[in-house]
């Protein structure tokens, strides 16, 4: 989610392990119903981003983070949250969804601030899990949770969390809000706000620290979308996150950095209707 630059580009990255569990996922119902699909909308585009450099830092980045997204023709386009990683639905039922969902982790180094010197460096990753939502209001209303564990690295599980209202204030301009939470297991914790005492005594600014797993944050997230036309959409955002619980007590949010983690985003995307 490496400087801001790569942040939650895990959308794209994620993109052909979401495409390929679509496929089979269409090929099974087609077999099953004799359909034939109409073809595919395919939303590419992109955002250009400005918060912290990596999780518990006080200084941001700005970065521009691709996005895609595919859906066949006869499925409308579902409401989303700008912090959603990609993802598919596989099961739908009564206003519950569930699928694969992919995303992106950020990394840590001395690039990003020198008084990490000494620190061990956290390496960008993909990660990948399960996402499930439900709409106890139709179009208005959205719950959901996304849990997911890194494909490398040894960063963890990370499970978040999150209920969205989405107001559509004309035919073309939907509003969106929602509170957040997010839980960490030991790993990501101990990856991203533990320091050694080794790591304490080369750094020289923070004491030696153990991370354990919990409630990592709370928080919310805004939004405003425009469709511009039937293939153009913008949307300008912004997430507020506040680390709890070690995530904030660990010297390097509490000395180097800060709890407050805050994101501010523009977006543009462009549809394609592909046919076969």
């Amino acid at each position: 989610m490496a400087s801001l630059g790569c942040w939650r580009s895990g959308r794209s990255a994620g993109s052909f392990f979401i495409v390929v569990l679509m496929s089979a996922h269409h090929a099974a119902a087609e077999n099953d119903s004799q359909k034939t699909s109409t073809g595919w909308v395919i939303t590419i585009g992109g955002s250009t981003e400005y918060g912290p450099s990596y999780p518990g830092a006080d200084r941001g980045s700005l970065g521009f983070i691709p996005s895609f997204d595919i859906r066949r023709m006869d499925e409308p386009a579902d409401y989303s949250a700008p912090d959603d990683n990609i993802d598919y639905t596989l099961l739908e039922f009564s206003g519950v969804e569930f699928g694969p969902v992919a995303g992106f982790r950020p990394g840590r180094s001395t690039s990003d601030d020198r008084r990490l010197s000494g620190l061990q460096k956290v390496d960008w990753a993909i990660d990948a899990g399960a996402f499930l939502q439900y709409w106890p209001v139709e179009d208005k209303v959205r719950l959901r949770v996304e849990t997911r564990q890194a494909l490398w690295g040894g960063e963890g599980l990370l499970a978040d969390f999150a209920a969205d209202w989405f107001l559509p204030v004309t035919d073309k301009l939907v509003l969106s809000a929602g509170g957040r939470a997010s839980v960490a297991n030991g790993a990501y914790m101990n990856t991203n706000f533990s320091v050694t005492p080794a790591e304490s005594a080369a750094n020289g600014r923070v004491d030696a620290f153990d991370a354990d797993g919990g409630l990592k944050s709370l928080g919310v997230a805004v939004a405003a979308t425009y469709n511009i036309s039937q293939v153009w959409s913008a949307q300008v955002y912004y997430k507020y996150d506040r680390l709890l619980n070690d995530a904030a007590d660990s010297p390097i949010t509490s000395v180097l950095g800060s709890p407050d983690q805050s994101i501010i985003g523009v977006s543009l995307t462009r549809s394609f209707e592909i046919s076969f």
